[in-house]
Protein backbone atom coordinates (compact mmCIF):
# COMPACT_ATOMS: atom_id res chain seq x y z
CA UNK A 1 0.00 0.00 0.00
CA UNK A 2 2.75 2.38 1.01
CA UNK A 3 4.31 1.10 -2.79
CA UNK A 4 1.76 2.20 -4.66
CA UNK A 5 1.40 5.48 -2.70
CA UNK A 6 4.64 6.71 -3.08
CA UNK A 7 4.89 5.81 -7.02
CA UNK A 8 1.80 7.80 -7.38
CA UNK A 9 3.13 10.66 -5.43
CA UNK A 10 6.41 10.28 -8.01
CA UNK A 11 4.19 10.08 -11.07
CA UNK A 12 2.21 13.10 -9.89
CA UNK A 13 5.53 15.52 -9.37
CA UNK A 14 6.87 14.09 -12.58
CA UNK A 15 3.78 15.31 -14.55
CA UNK A 16 4.10 18.15 -12.50
CA UNK A 17 7.68 19.19 -14.11
CA UNK A 18 6.43 18.25 -17.54
CA UNK A 19 3.97 20.35 -17.50
CA UNK A 20 6.35 23.21 -16.22
CA UNK A 21 8.67 21.92 -19.17
CA UNK A 22 5.96 22.48 -21.96
CA UNK A 23 5.10 26.32 -20.52
CA UNK A 24 8.40 27.44 -20.85
CA UNK A 25 7.98 25.54 -24.65
CA UNK A 26 10.50 22.85 -24.69
CA UNK A 27 7.72 20.48 -25.51
CA UNK A 28 10.34 17.56 -26.64
CA UNK A 29 11.81 17.48 -23.01
CA UNK A 30 8.23 17.73 -21.71
CA UNK A 31 6.61 14.76 -23.31
CA UNK A 32 9.85 13.16 -22.21
CA UNK A 33 9.55 13.68 -18.57
CA UNK A 34 5.84 12.46 -19.01
CA UNK A 35 6.93 9.37 -20.50
CA UNK A 36 9.14 8.73 -17.64
CA UNK A 37 6.60 9.76 -14.67
CA UNK A 38 4.06 7.57 -15.97
CA UNK A 39 6.19 4.59 -15.67
CA UNK A 40 6.12 3.77 -11.63
CA UNK A 41 1.75 4.39 -12.12
CA UNK A 42 1.88 1.41 -15.25
CA UNK A 43 4.05 -0.32 -12.56
CA UNK A 44 1.64 -0.67 -9.71
CA UNK A 45 -1.06 -1.14 -12.31
CA UNK A 46 0.35 -4.12 -13.45
CA UNK A 47 1.22 -5.72 -10.02
CA UNK A 48 4.83 -5.46 -10.48
CA UNK A 49 5.64 -3.42 -7.37
CA UNK A 50 3.29 -5.65 -5.26
CA UNK A 51 5.40 -8.89 -6.80
CA UNK A 52 8.26 -6.92 -5.82
CA UNK A 53 7.62 -6.21 -2.66
CA UNK A 54 6.50 -9.57 -1.94
CA UNK A 55 9.86 -10.69 -3.15
CA UNK A 56 12.08 -8.48 -1.64
CA UNK A 57 10.89 -9.52 2.04
CA UNK A 58 11.70 -13.65 1.52
CA UNK A 59 14.84 -14.90 2.64
CA UNK A 60 15.44 -17.95 -0.21
CA UNK A 61 15.24 -14.76 -2.32
CA UNK A 62 17.91 -13.20 -1.47
CA UNK A 63 19.66 -16.17 -0.99
CA UNK A 64 18.92 -16.92 -4.49
CA UNK A 65 20.48 -13.59 -5.66
CA UNK A 66 23.36 -14.20 -3.16
CA UNK A 67 23.83 -17.93 -5.70
CA UNK A 68 23.53 -15.65 -8.82
CA UNK A 69 26.43 -13.55 -7.60
CA UNK A 70 28.55 -16.33 -6.81
CA UNK A 71 27.66 -18.14 -9.97
CA UNK A 72 28.35 -14.53 -12.12
CA UNK A 73 32.10 -14.14 -10.05
CA UNK A 74 33.09 -17.98 -10.96
CA UNK A 75 32.06 -17.29 -14.62
CA UNK A 76 33.82 -13.62 -14.77
CA UNK A 77 37.32 -15.23 -13.19
CA UNK A 78 37.38 -18.38 -15.52
CA UNK A 79 36.80 -15.89 -18.05
CA UNK A 80 40.03 -13.67 -16.88
CA UNK A 81 41.94 -16.98 -15.78
CA UNK A 82 41.01 -18.07 -19.44
CA UNK A 83 41.88 -14.77 -21.42
CA UNK A 84 45.55 -15.20 -19.12
CA UNK A 85 46.62 -18.39 -20.62
CA UNK A 86 45.93 -17.91 -23.93
CA UNK A 87 42.29 -18.20 -25.07
CA UNK A 88 39.88 -21.18 -25.61
CA UNK A 89 41.11 -24.64 -25.31
CA UNK A 90 41.23 -24.60 -28.92
CA UNK A 91 43.67 -22.08 -29.10
CA UNK A 92 45.48 -23.49 -26.59
CA UNK A 93 45.66 -27.28 -28.88
CA UNK A 94 46.80 -25.02 -31.76
CA UNK A 95 49.11 -23.29 -30.18
CA UNK A 96 50.73 -27.13 -28.66
CA UNK A 97 50.46 -28.35 -32.03
CA UNK A 98 52.19 -25.28 -33.67
CA UNK A 99 55.31 -25.43 -30.96
CA UNK A 100 55.88 -29.12 -31.83
CA UNK A 101 56.19 -28.44 -35.38
CA UNK A 102 58.74 -25.77 -35.15
CA UNK A 103 60.26 -28.09 -32.22
CA UNK A 104 63.24 -28.44 -35.26
CA UNK A 105 64.77 -25.37 -36.95
CA UNK A 106 62.59 -24.47 -40.06
CA UNK A 107 66.00 -25.07 -42.28
CA UNK A 108 67.41 -27.85 -40.56
CA UNK A 109 69.33 -30.77 -41.96
CA UNK A 110 68.01 -33.91 -43.00
CA UNK A 111 70.06 -35.29 -39.87
CA UNK A 112 68.66 -33.11 -37.05
CA UNK A 113 65.13 -34.61 -38.26
CA UNK A 114 66.07 -37.88 -37.81
CA UNK A 115 66.27 -39.00 -40.77
CA UNK A 116 67.96 -41.95 -42.41
CA UNK A 117 71.63 -41.38 -43.54
CA UNK A 118 74.18 -40.61 -41.23
CA UNK A 119 75.90 -36.76 -42.23
CA UNK A 120 78.86 -36.78 -44.73
CA UNK A 121 81.99 -35.69 -42.87
CA UNK A 122 82.81 -32.32 -44.08
CA UNK A 123 86.34 -31.41 -44.89
CA UNK A 124 88.16 -29.61 -42.06
CA UNK A 125 90.10 -27.27 -44.52
CA UNK A 126 86.35 -26.13 -45.56
CA UNK A 127 85.67 -25.64 -42.08
CA UNK A 128 88.37 -23.38 -41.34
CA UNK A 129 88.24 -21.32 -44.65
CA UNK A 130 85.30 -19.62 -43.17
CA UNK A 131 86.41 -17.37 -40.37
CA UNK A 132 84.33 -16.95 -37.58
CA UNK A 133 81.97 -14.35 -38.14
CA UNK A 134 82.57 -11.05 -36.22
CA UNK A 135 79.84 -9.96 -34.10
CA UNK A 136 77.52 -8.20 -36.43
CA UNK A 137 76.26 -4.86 -35.32
CA UNK A 138 74.72 -3.48 -38.82
CA UNK A 139 71.33 -3.55 -37.60
CA UNK A 140 72.26 -1.65 -34.89
CA UNK A 141 74.53 1.03 -37.03
CA UNK A 142 71.22 0.90 -39.45
CA UNK A 143 68.94 1.87 -36.15
CA UNK A 144 71.59 4.66 -35.22
CA UNK A 145 72.09 6.11 -38.75
CA UNK A 146 68.26 6.22 -38.83
CA UNK A 147 67.97 8.64 -35.96
CA UNK A 148 71.11 10.49 -36.74
CA UNK A 149 73.47 8.91 -34.14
Amino acid sequence: MLAETVCSAVSAAGLGIAAITAYRKRFLAATRIAAYSLVPVGLVMTGVVQWVSGIVFKPSVWLGFGLLGVAWLLFMTTRAVERRTGGTRKERRAAAAAARRDAVAPAASAPSLGGGRAPAAQPAAKAKAQPAPAEDFSDIEAILKKHGI
